[in-house]
């Protein structure tokens, strides 16, 4: 039952939310589902519960992993929402907070499923929870936002479906006694799947679920709709949205690798990969805003996520593990710059310069996130890209891992000329907007704390499910 609760109560939150009125009668619910969820996740953890219906919803490392990085991220959403829907004018609505949450019981659905089709089905709820908050606004920018994210994720959806029947093809070859699509059969089978159909598949799931990541070339959507979303949203679609979709990639992937797969996926894996650096250097250069900045800095991080996966090895395990830190650090730059933009009082980029004097704490937290998204020590991601780093120099593959530091260097020029900048630079004359917030300030400081943990210190019992996780995707720890 602690399975199925671990979706239906933030369910239910999100029901009972949106049939109040007003911020402050539906804050309470947004606060007492996330709790309870991270509550519940942390009792899955000590206690591993049994699968239910056939083996479709059940939890393994890879997944508890997952589930337990977006359910700490979406209780620093919560909190940070508590500051947030005090201000003005803000998007009290009562679809705000019952979509945040439909959005968490979908993430749960996603880690959860062990059956491919489920899964496909939990990661098209947290397209369309997600799609009314980008359109908070209700202006021009928002609509085209929003069009443009369902247009594209509708398509990548949909090939991913493609991808879900070709490998049920696949399958219909195997044993009679092995259940359709569900992940442990398709692995613990995977020398009976038809080889021409396995690699269809995972070409499709790769399009669409890279799209859903939003892996280049398949990232245009992100640009625009974090630059119009409110900075609690998109945090939680740069650091909880990506982490389902690389789960549903990274499942596919331990199929294809079981069933001897994978001298054909893994080029595609880090071609992928290398590519989305690329296209984040280009266009971190001569980025100005900076929500879309941190949204080319995300397509940057999915394509690390790509290369762990595709070098395989301690990879993985740097790939789950940089998983993590690209949560809590898009989190933690996404909550201060929304804090720079309130205080200012607009998104401007002109306007945001100063945010050191103009708001101290958010103006330290965003420098604080500068060095942790570029890989900085002593910071977390240090020690995820150095481990996908090593596998690549282990597995031989030199050039690509000099082009990846080559292209770290440009990536740290693009990111520090403009939050330093922002940071730095003269305050502007624009008038203030409301100042700064202890609830809106506690997430982002506690997130701040939780990375550079992970950079000098990794606890066991994360160690451990770390280390598991890598193994189901063929790796293992360092």
């Amino acid at each position: 039952m602690l399975l199925l609760a671990l979706i239906l109560v933030p369910a239910v939150a999100a029901l009972g939310a949106s049939a109040l009125r007003g911020p402050a009668r539906r804050t309470p619910w947004l606060l007492l589902g996330a709790m309870t969820h991270l509550a519940l996740v942390a009792a899955v953890a000590i206690t591993p519960p049994r699968p239910v219906f056939h083996g479709w919803i059940a939890l393994d490392a890879l997944g508890l992993v997952v589930l337990a990085t977006v359910s700490a991220l979406f209780a620093a959403v919560a909190v940070y929402a508590v500051g947030y829907l005090r201000r003005a004018h803000s998007p009290g609505g009562r679809a705000f907070v019952g979509c945040l949450l439909a959005f968490l019981a979908a993430a749960s659905l996603v880690a959860l499923s062990h059956h491919f089709a489920l899964l496909w089905v939990g990661l098209e709820a947290t397209t369309l929870a997600l799609a009314p908050l980008i359109f908070h606004k209700h202006d021009r920018r928002s609509l085209e936002a929003v069009w443009k994210y369902l247009v594209i994720s509708s398509v990548g959806i949909a090939l991913a479906l493609l991808g879900v029947f070709f490998l049920a093809t696949a399958q219909a070859g195997g044993p009679p006694g092995a259940r359709p699509l569900v992940v442990e059969d398709l692995i613990a089978y995977a020398d009976r799947l038809h080889p021409a159909w396995l690699q269809a598949a995972f070409v499709f799931l790769l399009i669409g679920f890279g799209t859903k990541m939003g892996l280049a070339p398949m990232h245009t959507w992100k640009p625009d709709t974090y630059g119009e979303a409110p900075s609690l949203v998109g945090a939680l679609m740069a650091g909880g949205l990506t982490s389902c979709a690389f789960l549903g990639l990274a499942r596919v992937t331990a199929v294809a690798t079981a069933a001897g797969s994978g001298p054909f996926i893994r080029p595609l894996l880090l071609g992928f990969g290398v590519l989305s650096l690329v296209v984040a250097a280009a266009f971190l250069i001569v980025q100005t805003d900076v929500k879309r900045l941190l949204a080319y800095s995300s397509v940057e991080h999915m394509g690390l996520l790509a290369v762990g996966l595709g070098v395989g090895g301690v990879g993985a395990y740097g790939a789950v593990l940089h998983m993590i830190n690209n949560a809590m650090v898009k989190g933690l730059l996404f909550f201060a710059v929304g804090n720079a933009v309130l205080r200012a009082g607009t998104g401007a980029p002109a306007a945001l310069s100063g945010a050191l004097r103009r708001a101290p704490a958010s103006g330290f937290l965003l420098l604080v996130g500068l060095f942790a998204v570029t890989g900085s020590p002593p910071f977390g991601p240090f020690l995820s890209e150095f481990a996908i780093l090593g596998a690549l120099f282990h597995a031989g593959h030199y050039w690509i891992a000099a082009i990846m530091l080559a292209l770290f260097a440009v990536i740290f020029v693009g990111l520090a000329a403009r939050i330093l900048e922002v940071v730095h630079g003269p305050p502007s004359p624009s008038a203030p907007g409301v100042g700064e917030d202890p609830w809106r300030l506690a997430a982002p400081a506690v997130l701040a704390i939780a990375v550079l943990t992970l950079g000098v210190f990794i606890p066991g019992p994360l160690f451990r499910a770390l280390a598991e996780a890598a193994g189901t995707l063929g790796g293992g720890a360092p």
